[in-house]
């Protein structure tokens, strides 16, 4: 019995010691969540979503140990276009009566070169989850702005397949091109506040 608590000691200290302790929150009024997409094939559409809160856990300078936690308000979604958007929220797309969130938790952020990372993570849309990765450019920390902030600053891109979380919705040219393409690129950029 003294063996197993003793075990269970070494455990909990071992996760304790690990457990970050620094958090930062996302800067919603300094952070774009952008996306585009391809028109007629031809184009781009572009959007975004203007409703998120995050929470990035990291203790390293670097922010490789960093736990990320991010909620995306689906109903927020603007490609500048009132019709488009309401299409976007129904069943054709998000489906947001049924969907309202999109939910990414990092699991590994893993340096690749001098301030570029490999951020490894599950994706849930559509109630759908998947796992993707997402290329990182770390722009910095800043460790007083003039109201007594600090701050870090990121750019994350990346490209997933609609239709492998259910939004399949399109529609094809005479030439076979599609209406609205299936891959998505991803553009966000992103300001963390250090929680005092």
């Amino acid at each position: 019995m003294k063996k197993t608590i003793a075990l269970w000691a070494m455990v909990l200290s071992v996760l304790y010691a690990n457990a970050q302790t620094t958090k930062w929150i996302v800067d919603d009024t300094h952070a774009k969540l952008g996306f585009k997409v391809t028109h007629f094939g031809i184009s781009e559409t572009e959007g975004k979503f203007t409703k998120f809160t995050g929470t990035v856990l990291s203790d390293k300078p670097d922010f490789s140990d960093s736990k990320i936690d991010l909620t995306i308000d689906v109903s927020s979604v603007d490609t500048d276009n009132e019709q488009r958007d309401t299409h976007l929220k129904s069943a054709d797309y998000f489906d947001v009566a049924k969907y309202p969130q999109i939910i990414f938790k990092g699991k590994s952020l893993k340096p690749v070169s001098k301030n570029k990372y490999k951020l490894i993570g599950d994706f849930t849309m559509h109630g759908v989850t998947k796992e993707i990765a997402l290329d990182v450019i770390y722009r910095g920390t800043v460790p007083q702005d003039p109201f007594g902030n600090t701050k870090a600053g990121f750019k994350i891109t990346g490209t997933i397949d609609r239709t492998q979380w259910g939004l399949n919705w399109t529609g094809k040219l005479a030439g076979g091109d599609l209406l609205v393409g299936n891959d998505v690129e991803l553009e966000c950029n992103i300001e963390l506040n250090k929680v005092k």
